[in-house]
């Protein structure tokens, strides 16, 4: 199956770059370039500022992003302003960004632009319900660096992850620093259809939509505050609280997941027969030996909402030029993640 047969069943999309300059944008390129004569209406946005024709930090060049004629794009006024091709104005957010309103409109024609999208993932998930009402099917969202919030579930519907030697010179290190990635994206779903939570006298059920903070304990089908506003607070649990972690050990974290969390049930000897709940990969920033130790230890960590992983892209180079074997990892990472690797400048080339 080619890449574009697989983004066109989604409503959303997002590519997400492990690094500068793994080929992000090569990647939206090459998926703008392949999915223009489906029979899909296309949009695309960003969340930050792409497009540039080089590089702030190493000074190279960088590749531009195309648009072709009928597809719907947003962008700020000033980098709107500055298109070189005929587009046809839909509509201009009220709210502002350093660069202006957004401003999305239909091109009219082919030709390069620079995207600066919505500031926060709050307005690009507006964005993305707005270009529904332009007759779109499909967005496609270009992310900032290692922005995975906007890659969350709640946002887009799929994604697609840039891995490249900008991330690490060394092929081995690369596909495992990767493959952590895709392991992280991809952690099974914990069924939470039967779980409550009980606030003020109110009952609510338990989803990715739910906009609870904090860490909370499962007890008999329902969630118990533990009082904690964050997982980083975690060593100031109170002695009751501890205790119901210990009996109870399905532990519920709305916020970040960070080390400081798994180092504490390891402390505490909790990590045995543990389960952590996240809300999602994006809300997950772990080490891969904290992981790994914690999984030994027979711990488990799941997610209210996963994330479709549909491909990983490659860049075999890096801003230094060095240029890794492209076979060699795409078949190394394929072999690890299970999922379909391409390089793009090479499929470009076929």
């Amino acid at each position: 199956m080619q890449l574009v047969d697989k983004i066109l069943p989604y409503k959303s999309l997002s590519i997400v770059g492990l690094e500068k300059n793994t080929g992000k944008t090569e990647t939206l390129n090459y998926v703008l370039k392949n999915i223009k004569n489906s029979s899909k209406r296309v949009a695309i946005t960003s969340i930050g500022i792409d497009g540039e024709t080089v590089d702030a930090v190493t000074n190279t060049s960088k590749p531009e992003i195309m648009i072709y004629r009928e597809m719907i794009f947003t962008t700020a006024e000033q980098y709107f302003l500055k298109k070189r091709f005929s587009a046809e104005i839909l509509d201009i957010s009220r709210e502002h960004t350093i660069l202006g309103r957004l401003v999305t409109a239909k091109a009219v024609s082919n030709g390069k632009i620079l995207l600066s999208g919505a500031a926060d993932t709050h307005t690009l998930k507006k964005t993305i319900e707005n270009n529904v009402r332009f007759g779109t099917d499909i967005t496609i969202v270009d992310g900032a660096l290692s922005r995975m919030s906007l890659a969350s579930p709640a946002i887009t519907e799929a994604m697609i992850l840039a891995t490249g030697a900008a991330y690490s010179s060394n092929i081995e290190t690369l596909v495992r620093k990767t493959k952590f990635v895709c392991t992280l994206i991809g952690l099974a779903t914990f069924d939470s259809s039967n779980i409550k939570f009980i606030d003020s006298n109110s009952t609510i059920s338990i989803n990715g939509d739910v906009e609870l903070k904090g860490v909370y304990c499962l007890i008999d089908n329902e969630l118990h505050d533990l009082d904690m506003l964050s997982a980083l607070t975690i060593s100031n649990i109170s002695k009751g609280n501890l205790e119901k972690m210990r009996q109870n050990r399905t532990i519920f974290v709305f916020g970040i997941l960070s080390n400081k969390l798994i180092d504490f049930l390891i402390e505490k000897n909790i990590a045995k027969d543990s389960t952590i709940v996240a809300k999602d990969f994006s809300t997950i920033f772990i080490s891969d030996d904290k992981y790994h130790i914690f999984q030994k230890m027979g711990g488990k960590i799941m997610v209210l909402r996963k994330t479709n992983l549909i491909a990983v892209t490659v860049n075999p180079t890096s801003p230094e030029g060095i240029i890794l074997n492209s076979t060699i990892l795409q078949k190394r990472l394929e072999d690890e993640i299970g999922i379909k690797v391409i390089d793009v400048k090479q499929a470009e080339q076929k």
